[in-house]
């Protein structure tokens, strides 16, 4: 297949009449931003690699972070020196060179709420933070009055705080970089594709050699030869773990983690926050017109596809962030919320969630297998390298070291030329300065394809229904490049109109419908069970939001699966 970055149906079509033509390097299996990571890293060594992904990219985990690139503050004070520091290092580079357009720096204030000692004991801690990562990519740390700090914070409550230290950290679209990945995966050679499900291992004797694949939109079935086979399969690992026969040498238990978002204008605040929580850490993130506040950390042992909050989550969330606010928000308030699965390694006992490793683990459980678990979202890139690298020893031939450290993804390279010349771009488009800036903080140097599809249809550049940002266009480009397949890869992870908008959505997906329709092949009835599967995906999350626990909230969200 030609290498290419457009990943259109003409793309998905071609490359699954090719699956199992012939013995690949490698496999890898998830669609996550390791799975993605581990298929850029291979493929631009050189390798033929395949990449499968059940559902959509980042569908799981990789869709539903606290949407943070950081060291994680808080494994300071657990001594993981180690995994800050590697984390740190990654952030740099991912704001310097590999993701410019897609990373950006976010200032927080951390509120002190005892004099003297807490100010000593959190300032060395985040003092370290900021140094210990190498070349400073951000702004140094500031200590801050109680004054100063609530002139940046004017939401706090002035009893909620003796004063304040002000750090940096960045964030990203978790879902919009592992796709960005998985794009520049197949611009340097990779097949990657979603609703292709592995059913089982090939083998032979002892060995792993591939994978049988289920196309999950016709039902065929393929068998996949690959001389390595990847996992990356993150909280479903110890399903692939009973695949092969074997007991693995760790497990991965997984915990909870919900956000909810506010509008930007309920909160009168400059800074993001941060804030102890009796288990772990509270972030209210700005995030475009809103807030994003979480997150939680609970065990969960329910369905592991469609993880839900429940009334329960969202009280916490409530009730830890107003203890710092002057107005206190409200389930009235809220306009969306998410909830997501971290992977945690375990070993052969561990009952606190918080307390399971957010370090990576690689292991060969069986012959041609290896797995790659645990870890951070900040430092896939390493963890895609490492389980390469251990993928490989037996080819029997030098494989090129990983690259990655070096390669910006897809969109970053002229970026910041062009975000210095937004004029110009306002100029050629005829966009509003806000929206070319929304533009190219979503596809950086690609928004000129976005522009090419405007000038070819101008009511691409009229904004979705119920939506202030998003363009038609981006709707369309995301069946025409991106690789989405359903409506729910629009709303849910080519954008986030399904957690940013009131309304989930309902408003924007008839349109979003017939927009990509003739894109993906489908007919008026296709396009109506779209949109009706849509619809009661939002009526089931909502059903979930509302109810008491764990438990009743999984059953609400299971009634419709989509």
């Amino acid at each position: 297949m030609a290498v290419s970055a457009r990943l259109d149906p003409a793309y998905r079509a071609a490359a699954l009449n090719a699956l199992g033509d012939k013995e690949i390097d490698v496999l890898v299996i998830g669609g996550g931003v390791v799975g993605a990571g581990a298929a850029l890293d291979a493929a631009s060594r050189g390798l033929t690699v395949t990449m499968v992904e059940a559902r959509d990219f980042a569908a799981g985990t990789s869709s539903r972070s606290s949407k943070l690139i950081h060291g994680g503050l808080r494994y300071l004070e657990q001594l993981d020196f180690w995994l800050v520091r590697e984390a740190l290092q990654e952030r740099g580079l991912l704001l310097r060179k590999l993701a410019p357009h897609l990373v950006r720096p976010v200032p927080f204030l951390f509120p002190l709420q005892h004099r003297v000692w807490e100010r000593a004991y959190i300032g060395a801690g985040i003092a370290l933070y900021d140094t210990m990562g190498g070349a400073r990519a951000l702004p140094m740390h500031r200590h801050l009055s109680r004054t100063r700090a609530l002139a940046l914070a004017p939401a706090l409550r002035a009893d909620a705080l003796t004063g304040a230290i002000r750090y940096y950290d960045a964030q990203v679209d978790d879902a919009r970089h592992t796709m960005t990945i998985a794009r520049t995966a197949a611009r340097h050679g990779a097949t990657v594709l979603t609703r292709t499900k592995v059913t089982g291992l090939l083998r032979e004797g002892e060995q792993v050699v591939g994978a049988r694949v289920t196309d999950v939109e016709t039902g065929r079935e393929y068998a996949v030869r690959a001389r390595s086979v990847i996992s990356a399969t993150g909280v479903w690992t110890d399903e692939m773990n009973r695949m092969t026969g074997v007991d693995f040498p760790f497990h991965v238990r997984t915990s909870k983690g919900v956000h909810i978002l506010v509008p930007r204008e309920r909160l009168n605040l400059d800074t993001g926050l941060i804030m102890r929580t009796e288990k772990s850490v509270l972030f209210v993130i700005p995030w475009g017109a809103h807030w994003i506040i979480g997150t939680t950390d609970t065990d969960w042992s329910l369905d592991k596809d469609h993880p839900s909050a429940s009334q329960a989550d969202i009280r916490y969330i409530l009730d830890h962030v107003n203890s710092l606010l002057r107005e206190p928000l409200t389930e009235a308030d809220i306009v969306g919320t998410y909830a997501g699965l971290r992977p945690l390694l375990s070993g052969a006992s561990a009952s606190d969630t918080t307390k399971l490793s957010r370090e990576h683990a690689v292991a060969e459980p069986v012959a041609g297998l290896f797995v790659v678990a645990g870890g951070k979202y900040t430092t896939y890139r390493v963890m895609a390298a490492d389980v390469v690298d251990a993928a490989v020893q037996g080819f029997g031939k030098a494989v090129a070291p990983s690259v990655t450290e070096h390669l910006p993804l897809l969109g970053a390279v002229g970026y910041q030329e062009m975000a210095e010349d937004t004029a110009g771009l306002v100029r050629r488009s005829g966009l509003s300065e806000a929206t070319v800036q929304h533009l190219l903080g979503r596809y950086g140097s690609a928004i000129t394809d976005l522009f090419e599809l405007i000038e070819a249809d101008a009511s691409l550049a009229e904004f979705l229904p119920g939506t202030e940002e998003y363009l038609a266009a981006e709707a369309v480009y995301a069946v025409t490049r991106e690789g989405a397949l359903h409506l729910d890869d629009v709303l849910a992870r080519r954008t986030r109109i399904s957690i940013e908008v009131a309304d989930r959505g309902l408003a924007a997906a008839p349109e979003i419908a017939r927009l990509i329709a003739p894109h993906l092949g489908w007919d008026a009835a296709e396009t109506e069970r779209e949109v009706t599967r849509y619809r009661d995906r939002v009526q089931a999350e909502l059903a979930a939001n509302a109810a008491a626990d764990d438990v009743t909230a999984n059953r609400a969200r299971l009634a419709t699966v989509a």
